[in-house]
């Protein structure tokens, strides 16, 4: 009989996939020079002759290790067993992964399709495949096993559907298809769909199937947290309906998979056998449901002679100094659990970085050590800088000063030579952009929001502002089109066409049909008593609009409105953050004189960030900075209660905080040459001006490496300049001319050429000042009295001066003419001790305390 056995000189990969092959056959013996070339084994069998023959591109070209550091050459030439590499912030992981994967390719240890590589996004996975291509050439293309969790999950999928209890053509539903399918869930289960949003269940499903927890694994607390006790029957439904309808949800892309490894162990161990290598990025940001994918896949079982677990291997590449996500379920106990995971693992740490000057990386490093659940490492530069510049610490008077100062920091280092797409404004939370969003188009330097929308065009913020020009013009179609049934109220497409048919038939608005349609019976009741309230809301918005300040207009709107509400009830996790903008956006109203001026402001904004291809500043929040790398950042609002969040510090406790340690690490990590940390010392949060207390992290940097700064007099919008040092001018507080000195920084040459008695009189309000400080209009900056500004610095909580009531109200009688921060200029017509009544100018009659005007 034949023997059908491969001859002993077969590459690797032509070899057949038995268990008990050795793995570790055929590795290089390290003998010759460290830094020469890795060259393949010779072309043997038929197919690769035929190759050479042909002159096309061989299964793998030559590549070289010599660029690689020590540690880096360690990590790809360890190839057996399981192993972690821990790579710090600019210490080239990719490389690293991508070289491995090339390594093992041309030293034969497996084919392309025996390489389980595993990365977090698509951009990622194929950045990979293209550095990959460009060390082995076309093996890259017989790589299938490259991808996404969630795509590799779906590919699986595609082959095992039956045991999944699915069809190979199911369909994988989006965000919107999967609340469309819940809200009818709610309703089927008699549950009102308004107190419990569709948008929540989804929400707490995912962090569910995150966890890796199927219907009836849910602990009981988290079941019975949504739908009156409903929830776990409420999920059930959702997965049988799901399966009824052959599809499935990105979560399911994992949980199924790893039902299917459970129920099936000779399916899990036909892929433990397939899969020689396992890479895996990013390991820090794994969830449970990841890591328990993972783990299936890398088990190994004891031999049954001799009882000893087959070694896996197994690398893992992260860095737990940069675990960001634990919001959206990732756990960075996976990586720090990992020797104990898979016993005899070897960790590699990476610490040279390619990227940051030396303070940079003291600075970071000083700060992250405080951390206690880490591995540990030290970053250090690869080439050492005499004339590298520490990391520079600001204090602003208000957020206003803060991005007024730093966009005069960024011209300077325009005029330096400093590119602007290589500087970027990193916030801890995206309502802070907004300051910087308007700072920016009115000194014309242009900007990009990187990894969201600018404010402006943010849901929450185009839904408020829609309600805004109704109110103001009831003739606005457009944007009564958009919040008519917003929150739902029942008013849905049927109702709209009903409502166009009526404006055109009678040549009038939207707004107008409606309070039409419900005078009279074409509508049923429901909908007809809905639309009732639209209207007469808008009536009674109408009327107060010309004596009401627009910022108190906008949260009688809101919350009137009952959009407010909608998001209160909303357990998203971008919920908060919706919330935050609109009252963000009440906050910006507050230095306008009217609803009207606030719309002209706003759409001039969005006119000038109509500006596409050209170089502009990066603005974005840390998490979305993750990754990325720029010669100059600014670290704004380094405060208790904005960075570390507060809402971090409810929900976290100590494990919170230490997030967003790592979180202020990874935005000092993504500096080249320069850093500046910024906070302010005063804050309107609420609607309500706060003085704030420095961040705990700037307690938590390393005083040698960081330069307390002073911002410099020649660079200041206002004019008259400020400066830290010597006590501050020309804060929210007053009210100059923004074009009256004569700096020379280009930013405001700029605005100087581009002024308008749109931004002369709306410059610089839009941090709580209000549009009349009681100064007669025309009078100079110089001629405006600090008194209010001193009043404010020297009150206490409340914002009335010490002393009794009498004291505040001394000076003062009936007819005499004050200015009141919130209602502006008025007459006083009446007092009683130190109560007065005042007629003001634009928001009529108010009862008021003396201790609240200014005499003028």
């Amino acid at each position: 009989m034949p023997d059908n056995s491969p001859p002993a000189n077969i590459p690797r990969h032509y070899e057949s996939n038995e268990a008990d092959q050795n793995p570790a056959e055929n590795v290089a013996d390290g003998s010759g020079d460290e830094n020469s070339a890795v060259t393949p084994q010779p072309a043997v069998n038929l197919a690769e002759r035929a190759i050479a023959a042909r002159g096309l591109p061989p299964v793998c070209p030559n590549f070289s290790l010599k660029n690689l550091n020590p540690q880096q050459r360690e990590a790809v030439e360890t190839t057996e067993g399981p192993l972690l590499v821990l790579a710090g912030a600019g210490t080239g992981k990719t490389r690293v992964l991508t070289t491995r994967i090339a390594y093992i390719l041309a030293q034969k240890l497996a084919a392309p399709k025996q390489i389980l590589a595993v990365t977090f996004t698509n951009k990622a996975a194929s950045e990979m495949k293209e550095r990959i291509g460009r060390l082995v050439g076309e093996a890259v293309q017989a790589m299938p096993w490259l991808g996404t969790f969630h795509a590799l999950g779906a590919k699986f999928l595609r082959i095992h559907a039956e045991l999944a209890e699915l069809k190979p053509d199911f369909t994988i539903l989006d965000s919107d298809d999967v609340q469309r399918l819940l809200k009818q869930l709610i309703r089927a289960e008699g549950l009102d769909d308004k107190r419990w949003p569709a948008r929540s269940l989804a929400h707490k499903i995912d962090e569910w199937k995150n966890k890796g927890w199927t219907p009836e694994r849910v602990p009981e607390g988290d079941a019975r947290s949504f739908g009156d006790g409903k929830g776990r029957i409420l999920y059930q439904a959702y997965q049988e309906r799901l399966k009824t309808t052959n599809s499935c949800d990105f979560g399911d892309l994992l949980l199924l998979p790893i039902a299917v490894f459970k129920k099936r162990p000779d399916i899990l161990a036909k892929y433990q056998q397939k899969f020689r290598y396992i890479l895996v990025d990013e390991y820090q940001d794994t969830n449970l449901a990841q890591y328990l994918w993972l783990r299936l896949l890398a088990q190994r079982l004891p031999n049954p002679q001799t009882g000893e677990r087959q070694s896996v291997n197994l690398c893992c590449v992260g860095d737990d100094d940069q675990s960001i996500y634990g919001w959206r379920g990732a756990e960075v106990d996976n990586i720090l659990r990992f020797e104990h995971d898979f016993p005899g693992a070897k960790l590699i740490r990476l610490e040279r970085n390619y990227r940051s000057t030396a303070p940079i990386l003291a600075t970071a490093s000083h700060l992250i050590a405080y951390n206690q659940g880490r591995l540990g490492k030290t970053l250090f530069p690869d080439k050492v800088a005499d004339d590298a510049a520490k990391v520079r610490l600001y204090a602003a008077w208000d957020s206003q000063e803060e991005a007024r100062a730093i966009g005069d920091e960024i011209e300077a280092l325009l005029s330096s030579g400093t590119a602007l797409g290589a500087i970027a404004i990193l916030v801890r939370a995206s309502f802070q952009t907004r300051e910087f969003e308007e700072r920016f188009g009115i000194i014309g330097l242009d900007y990009r929001i990187i990894g969201g929308q600018r404010f402006y065009e943010r849901q929450e913020i185009r839904d408020a502002i829609a309600y805004l020009r109704v109110a103001a013009q009831p003739a606005d179609d457009m944007a009564f089109e958009r919040i008519f049934n917003l929150p739902k109220r029942g008013l849905g497409d049927a109702c709209l066409r009903r409502l166009h048919d009526t404006a055109r038939r009678l040549h009038m608005p939207l707004l107008a049909a409606a309070a039409e349609l419900i005078a009279g019976t074409e509508l049923p009741a429901k909908q007809r008593s809905a639309l009732r309230e639209v209207v007469e809301n808008f009536r009674r918005w109408r009327n107060i609009i010309d004596t009401t300040a627009p910022a108190e207009l906008a949260q009688i709107i809101l919350d009137e409105s009952g959009y407010t509400e909608m998001w209160q009830n909303d357990k998203s996790a971008d919920a908060a953050g919706r919330l935050e903008n609109l009252k963000e956006l009440a906050r910006s109203m507050e230095g306008f004189e009217n609803l009207r001026g606030f719309l002209e402001h706003i759409a001039l904004v969005m006119e000038n960030d109509n500006r596409s291809g050209r170089e502009a500043v990066n603005i974005m929040t840390l998490h979305a900075a993750k990754g990325l790398e720029f010669d100059a950042v600014f670290l704004p609002g380094w405060e208790e209660g904005l960075f570390p969040h507060q809402r971090a510090l409810d929900e976290g406790g100590k494990k919170g905080l230490e997030e967003e340690r790592r979180l202020a690490y990874v935005g000092l990590t993504r500096a080249r040459q320069r850093e500046y940390i910024w906070f302010s010392q005063n804050r309107r949060i609420h609607g309500l001006w706060q003085n704030t207390m420095p961040s705990r992290f700037l307690g938590e940097l390393p005083e040698e490496q960081v330069e307390i700064m002073v911002p410099d007099n020649s660079y200041g919008g206002y004019a008259m300049p400020y400066t830290a040092a010597s006590g501050h001018t020309g804060s929210a507080f007053h009210m100059p001319d923004p074009f009256g000195g004569n700096y020379q920084t280009p930013g405001f040459q700029r605005g100087k050429r581009n002024a308008t008695e749109a931004t002369r009189n709306n410059w610089g309000r839009r941090s709580g000042a209000d549009i009349e400080t009681g100064i007669e209009r025309g009078k100079s900056a110089t001629d405006r009295t600090p008194l209010l500004e001193e009043r404010i610095l020297q009150q206490g909580t409340g914002g009335r001066k010490g002393g009794s009531g009498k004291t505040a109200a001394a000076g003062l009688k009936p007819g005499d003419r004050v200015f009141h921060l919130k209602f502006g200029n008025g007459t006083i017509s009446a007092m009683e001790d130190d109560k007065l009544t005042v007629d003001f100018d634009k928001a009529g009659q108010k009862r008021v305390l003396a201790g609240y005007v200014e005499k003028l």
